[in-house]
């Protein structure tokens, strides 16, 4: 096992699934940096209280991953995280999350991430959990991928106008319609990974702005599938508060 598969590992199964408090400090530096959504959190001292409160609202979680991919320095995840809500009277939820990481040949040093939270909100009002998609065969013997910048000079001018319906990605729960047309993208974090590209960005359109994060492949020079994750949730938020 590749000691970057065996982080993930650790962070999907040792962390998350058991809700082991005393695992961050092994698998990430006390700097860990996470950006998710909207928000940045600095620190374990930060993450790690703010991740507990989320196992806490569901109680028995479980992390499905359904692909992996990673370089010598970069990790990604796509994954379903689901399980059910003690505020909801234990309505479950399944929800879709892509989330990169980087790490320093011991630790993760730092994650961006973005999960589909607006689905998650409506399977806890109706009631009606989504389906878990299928789980990687075999994440955990995964090797590492070396980098291909032509791929990622693909995505990079795919981002600044993609949107749901088409190339043949899924957009986070695969009913979402297009929220903005992208003018502009402000890439955070990407790399590739064979003709996998992982990518953590930002679409412009005017004064508004969708954050997003996914997998997605490249073959004969376009991209060709994948899934993207967007903060809907937070853009729709901010329109109403607007």
């Amino acid at each position: 096992m590749h000691p970057l598969a065996r982080l993930a590992q650790r962070f999907t199964v040792d962390w998350l699934d058991r809700a082991d408090a005393s695992v961050p400090p092994d698998i990430m530096v006390p700097g860990y940096r996470v950006h998710i959504g909207d928000v940045e959190l600095d620190g374990l001292e930060a993450y790690v209280p703010a991740t507990v409160g989320q196992l806490e609202q569901f109680p028995g979680l479980q992390l499905t991953v359904h692909d992996l991919a990673f370089t010598e320095d970069r990790l990604v995840l796509h994954f379903t995280e689901h399980g059910a809500s003690a505020r909801h009277d234990l309505r479950a939820a399944a929800w879709t999350g892509v989330a990169l990481f980087a790490w320093d040949g011991e630790r993760l040093t730092e994650n961006w991430t973005q999960e589909d939270y607006a689905a998650r909100r409506r399977q806890l009002a109706d009631g009606v959990p989504d389906t878990v998609g299928t789980p990687m065969a075999a994440p955990w013997t995964t090797r590492p991928a070396l980098p291909d910048p032509a791929a990622e000079d693909v995505v990079r001018s795919w981002l600044a106008s993609a949107e749901p319906g088409v190339d043949g990605v899924t957009w986070d729960d695969g009913l979402t319609a297009a929220l903005i047309r992208p003018r502009d993208v402000e890439v955070a974090e990407m790399f590739s990974a064979g003709d996998q590209v992982a990518f953590a960005a930002t679409q412009v359109d005017g004064g508004e702005r969708l954050g997003i994060a996914g997998l997605v492949t490249v073959t004969q020079g376009a991209v060709s599938g994948g899934t993207v994750v967007s903060d809907r949730h937070g853009l729709l938020r901010t329109r109403r508060s607007g």
